[in-house]
């Protein structure tokens, strides 16, 4: 499948800014100033290579647990009444319950969530009533769709600096009772293009994508198909409860996602109207686009050292992340650039990479970063992406860590690499180390 006319993927991602995102000159040429030197910066000391990142070392920062609720789908799924506070409590004490960690060992807590009101309230109140002491310090991040992973970025800063040496960060959205607000920006701000163009709706940045790159609709629907099609099949064997935490809410047990919809084909597909059909080519359908969503995910991490003293179980070993910025208007590109950062930051090239798990905010988006990337489809999303499980905004970036650590295991493989698109025009990705076999 090819998107158009679309060139390969180059190791010299940089200079592939010209070709793919829309900069004026001055823009263009403060980015490529400081964009190579500071693709090592933080990492000058440490070790770079499959080989040296493989190694294991005293002062890892290591995840010994990384699990999710189940899924649901907002206004009408299982988690619809249920919110933040009580989620990430149900969270905590499974957490508690499943790991034997004593809560007052955490040294910090970190929640990555977009939306509700008063985040870092209700999260502490959560922590509180699950049993995290009141000396437990905790924090709230947001960065829209990469909260959960800057979370756990957070947490594994905080270690590697020496402050701490066990956190838990979590990621956690209510998309249902904690919906995107509009953002409102002054006069004097929206005048300014780019300005304006990251605070319009995510729907509308998709259809600016499949114009501008020529991402035809039987396109998205292709690729839309294999999320389906392997999310189903996925379900159906039963792999989502290797990552799964079952809660209890309300004398309930949640234990399965609600989100996935079996029975989907190319022609169920093509039948769907467009959800935009005021903006661009109206190529963007409920069926080729990330669901609204409902769950929350969560990651213990530590030193290997002390891992190794307290008997904890190591999953695997985070290794490094990054943030990137794009043009607004093409928000979803951003993996374009995440992903290959990522790569030059830690010494590897994307064949060292075992899986790749990649948000599909949007068909448009995933299809055109899969092809410039060059990365084959098998190594993808293995099990399904967003399109077919769900985009609950915070939670994803933990998300795809539970996700892409129990593939690995799944797979006797090594690494992975998380990335993800961001509302108002931005981009994560992350390595990761699996160290558990089947």
């Amino acid at each position: 499948m090819r998107v158009g006319n679309l060139s390969p993927y180059t190791a010299d991602w940089v200079y592939r800014v010209l070709d793919v995102v829309q900069v004026d000159h001055f823009m263009l040429s403060r980015f490529t100033s400081w964009s190579r030197p500071v693709l090592t910066r933080g990492l000058a000391s440490a070790s770079r290579g499959r080989s040296a990142i493989l190694e294991k070392k005293p002062d890892d920062v290591v995840v010994t647990f990384a699990k999710r609720t189940a899924m649901a789908r907002a206004k009408k799924g299982q988690l619809k009444d249920v919110p933040v506070d009580e989620l990430m409590h149900a969270l905590f004490k499974a957490t508690f319950e499943k790991t034997k960690l004593d809560p007052a060992k955490i040294e910090d807590v970190c929640v990555g969530t977009c939306h509700p009101p008063s985040p870092l309230y209700v999260s502490r109140a959560a922590a509180l009533a699950a049993g995290i002491p009141a000396e437990v310090p905790i924090s709230t991040v947001n960065r829209l769709c990469s909260s959960g992973l800057q979370s756990i970025r957070s947490i594994a800063h905080a270690i590697q600096a020496g402050e701490i040496s066990l956190g838990v960060a979590v990621g956690v959205e209510s998309m249902t009772l904690n919906p995107r607000p509009t953002p409102e920006v002054v006069e004097a701000v929206s005048f300014n293009a780019q300005a304006h163009d990251c605070t319009q709706p995510m729907g509308w940045t998709s259809e600016m994508v499949a114009e501008t790159y020529g991402v035809s609709r039987e396109t998205q629907d292709q690729y839309a198909l294999i999320s389906h099609t392997r999310a189903e099949k996925a379900s159906s064997q039963g792999i989502f409860a290797q990552e799964i935490i079952p809660v209890e809410i309300r004398g309930r047990v949640i234990s399965v996602d609600d989100t996935i919809r079996p029975g989907v084909t190319l022609e169920s597909l093509s039948k769907l109207k467009p959800v935009f059909p005021d903006w661009g080519n109206a190529t963007t359908t409920a069926g080729n686009a990330s669901g609204v969503g409902d769950g929350a995910a969560i990651c213990i991490l530590t030193t290997r050292e002390r891992a190794e003293k307290d008997g904890m179980e190591i999953l695997g070993k985070y290794v490094a992340s990054t943030f990137i910025g794009v043009e607004p208007r093409y928000m979803g590109i951003a993996p374009v650039f995440a992903i290959p950062k990522i790569l030059q930051q830690t010494g590897l090239t994307k064949e060292d990479v075992d899986v790749f798990e990649i948000n599909e905010a949007f068909a448009s988006q995933f299809a055109y970063c899969v092809e410039q990337l060059s990365i084959p489809m098998s190594k993808i999303n293995p099990n399904g992406g967003a399109i077919a499980l769900t985009h609950p905004l915070g939670m994803t970036g933990a998300r795809q860590v539970a996700t892409g650590l129990a593939e690995l295991r799944r797979r006797d493989a090594k690494i992975l690499c998380t990335s993800m698109c961001i509302g108002s025009g931005m981009g994560g990705a992350s390595i990761f180390v699996n160290e558990a076999y089947p």
